[in-house]
């Protein structure tokens, strides 16, 4: 189904109930699981922690993660070390989603993974058995998954792993944020720069409650900042968060919106744009990269976003998509390569009414969502793509 968006309204007010991490829940799920210990708490209800979560505990060898590609790189690393014949696959997109990467250096510490149907492609034949382990140098520029998922199986490797990052280093917040949620779950592990070292050995059960989702706050930000006036509070949100989207809020100011922390609430507050061009990497904060997008588009702030590389092999081609949806708006956008997007002002008349394409990918709805403020009408394609991460989004 689509969704219709006009607001009668532009000054905001509310408070906003955000959801729970979806990248911390999925990386507790797996060391909950490989540790034998309960579920975590306040678990995330996205479609991509609920079918991780269900393919951890069924006993079916062919295990199906649809769109989820955190499932599919986490499930590849875990299955092949639990012993048994495993086929993993998933959607269509799916299997236009590269994994040779992550396949290589796991077949290079003692795994046996195949490929069923296109070479470097989902889906999968995993062989599950004993991981020697070992050092290995691996690109860092594709994916953090790939290294959060040689991480966390890492403790039950003979050897333990040291991991060598090559390249320019993309998403290493993630990274670090894997890290942490392995120290505590009493993993030995290290890192100093490109190069990460975990001792072997195995995680202890403890209990685990997973905080609010950073990224999901970005579409309350960015709601704010195409208003230019009001006031919303989120609810869940650490200052002193492992989660690398929190330093956005850095970025948000030069838009307009100011941050206070109250206890365990957040309290954002409209302003004026302390920018008239924002010039930002987004190589700590892909995700995100949506959301700027369209509201700097909104508020006619022309943009140079670079370290936006990964964005080419995420749900959909997020560069592409934003170049297609925002043109049916009438800013025009470029590409410049694969590693910068860019907006200088350029537009067009724009289509009345517009459809915006999700292309199966849940960040693309919750971004153009507030765009209906200054484009009443727009249409949301296939809304129901947001219980990817954000399940209640429509409600908040």
């Amino acid at each position: 189904m689509d969704r219709v968006i006009a607001w009668d309204k532009t000054k905001i007010e509310g408070v906003a109930v955000l959801p729970p991490s979806k990248s911390i829940s999925n990386r507790a799920l797996v060391l909950c699981a490989l540790a034998g210990c309960p579920v975590p708490e306040n678990l995330s209800d996205s479609d991509d922690t609920r079918v991780l979560r269900e393919a951890l505990s069924t006993s079916d060898r062919l295990v199906n993660v649809g769109h989820a590609g955190t499932a599919m790189r986490f499930l590849t690393a875990y299955l092949s070390r639990i012993i048994g014949k495993w086929v993993l696959t998933g959607s269509e997109r799916m299997k236009q989603r590269p994994i040779r990467v992550l396949v290589e250096a796991l077949n290079r510490l003692g795994a046996r993974i195949g490929y069923l149907e296109n070479e470097g492609f989902p889906p999968l034949e995993i062989y599950g058995s004993r991981l020697v382990g070992g050092s290995i140098d691996i690109p860092a520029s594709v994916s953090s998954q790939y290294i959060s998922a040689l991480l966390m199986i890492a403790p039950y490797m003979e050897k333990g792993l040291e991991i060598r990052l090559t390249g320019k280093v993309v998403s290493s917040s993630y990274i670090d944020m894997t890290l942490q949620i392995m120290r505590e779950f009493g993993a030995e592990v290290g890192r100093e720069d490109t190069v990460i070292g975990v001792k072997p050995g195995e995680y202890r059960s403890v209990p685990y409650r997973v905080e609010s989702d950073w990224s999901a706050a970005s579409y309350f930000y960015e709601l704010l900042a195409i208003a230019g006036e009001g006031e919303i509070i989120l609810t869940g949100l650490k200052e002193k968060s492992m989660q690398g989207d929190s330093r956005q809020t850095v970025v948000w100011r030069k838009l307009g919106v100011r941050t206070c922390y109250e206890g365990d609430l957040v309290r954002l507050s409209a302003a004026k744009p302390e920018i008239d061009r924002l010039d930002y990497d987004f190589v700590e904060m892909p995700d995100l990269v949506q959301s700027f997008a369209v509201a700097c588009c909104m508020r006619r702030i022309p943009f140079l976003f670079r370290g936006v590389e990964t964005l080419r092999i995420k749900e959909t081609d997020r560069i592409q998509a934003l170049i297609e949806e925002l043109g049916k708006l009438g800013y025009l956008l470029k590409a410049e390569g694969d590693g910068a997007l860019i907006w200088e002002g350029e537009r067009t008349g724009g289509q009345p009414c517009p459809r915006i394409a999700t292309y199966h990918d849940h960040r693309m709805a919750m971004a153009f969502a507030p765009a209906a403020l200054k484009h009443p009408g727009l249409v949301i394609v296939d809304k129901e793509v947001v219980s990817k991460s954000f399940p209640r989004y429509w409600e908040a």
